[in-house]
C-alpha cells in the first residue's frame, strides 16, 4: 500500500517539485501546507504517514511545526528540508524528534532514499 506523505514548504514551486519526486516514486500525496501553522492543521485531518517540512516559513516554523505535530502524535514521521548551512537547525530538529533532513536544493535519489528509510 503506498504511504501518504504531507509537503509542507512555503515555496509552492518546492512543495510541486517534491510532489512530482514523490508520486513518481509510487507515493500518495495526503496533502500541503505553506506554513508550520498549516502544516500542524493537515496533520491532525490527514494523519499522514509521513511528513517533509521545510525550516524555514512563515507564521510557523518547521521546527516550533515539528514539535506541535510530535505532541498531538508521539509516533509521527517527519524529515525536515533545510538549505545548506542551517546546520544547529539540522541539529534542534533531530533533537526534536525529526526521522532525517534532505539538504535543499534536492536531489530525487536522496528525498527517496530518506523517505524509504523512515516509512518503506
Amino acid at each position: 500500500m503506498a504511504k501518504n506523505i504531507l509537503i509542507c514548504d512555503d515555496a509552492a514551486f518546492m512543495r510541486m517539485m517534491i510532489k512530482d519526486i514523490l508520486t513518481k516514486n509510487g507515493y500518495n500525496i495526503a496533502g500541503e501546507a505553506e506554513n508550520g501553522a498549516r502544516a500542524v492543521e493537515k496533520y491532525a485531518e490527514t494523519k499522514p504517514d509521513l511528513v517533509l517540512m521545510d525550516i524555514t516559513m512563515p507564521e510557523m516554523d518547521g521546527i516550533a511545526a515539528l514539535k506541535k505535530i510530535r505532541e498531538l502524535d508521539g509516533s509521527a514521521c517527519v524529515i525536515m528540508c533545510s538549505a545548506m548551512g542551517q546546520q544547529a537547525m539540522v541539529i534542534e530538529a533531530i533533537q526534536s524528534g525529526a526521522k532525517d533532513f534532505i539538504v535543499k536544493p534536492f536531489q530525487a535519489e536522496r528525498v527517496i532514499e530518506a523517505v524509504k528509510k523512515v516509512v518503506g
